[in-house]
């Protein structure tokens, strides 16, 4: 299968994990240090520095992409038009898997381990129905509770949704 890695980061797990299982692994990211990082750690993969809200057909049809806690840092009208995207290289039927931080913000300043972040959340309704809108039929959903090994950061819900890319 080809899949798609969107905010690829290192590469390690999600890309590490889909090229070991056998699949045609591209990724996705906006730092070139993370690209660098990627392409050694899962070196038969295929790794571009773009942005999922700029992502197109140049790329191919994927049968699945996963985007985890990636999209939080954009606004919601760019995580609209980033489900968007990423809906136009699936191929239909194809599997889509999306994780975010539940939480009901658009946009805000926030500290991550003592650096500034802006970050997006949704409550679980409500990403629903932007996934849905996006095109996307959901398949399952989780949650999760995640306290972070540091006091820096807060403890957090975990939202987890796989898809399935409609046919239209």
């Amino acid at each position: 299968a080809r899949v798609l890695d969107v905010g690829c980061g290192t590469g390690a797990p999600t890309a590490q994990q889909f090229a070991e299982a056998g699949c045609e692994v591209t990724g996705i990211d906006i730092s070139p240090v993370m690209l660098d990082l990627a392409r050694k750690n899962v070196p038969v993969g295929t790794f571009f520095e773009t942005d999922v809200v700029d992502l197109d057909a140049s790329l191919g049809t994927f049968d699945a992409a996963t985007a985890f806690f990636s999209l939080l840092m954009l606004p919601r009208p760019q995580i609209e038009r980033a489900l968007g995207r990423i809906h136009a290289v699936l191929a239909p039927g194809g599997l889509f898997s999306l994780s975010m931080v539940e939480i009901d913000l658009d946009d805000v300043p926030f500290q991550f381990l003592g650096a500034p972040v802006r970050v997006t959340g949704y409550l679980r309704d409500e990403l629903r129905e932007v996934v849905e809108a996006a095109g996307f039929t959901v398949l399952s959903e989780n949650h999760l509770s995640y306290a972070p090994a540091t006091t820096q950061a807060p403890p957090e819900i975990q939202l987890f949704v796989n898809c399935r890319r409609d046919h239209r």
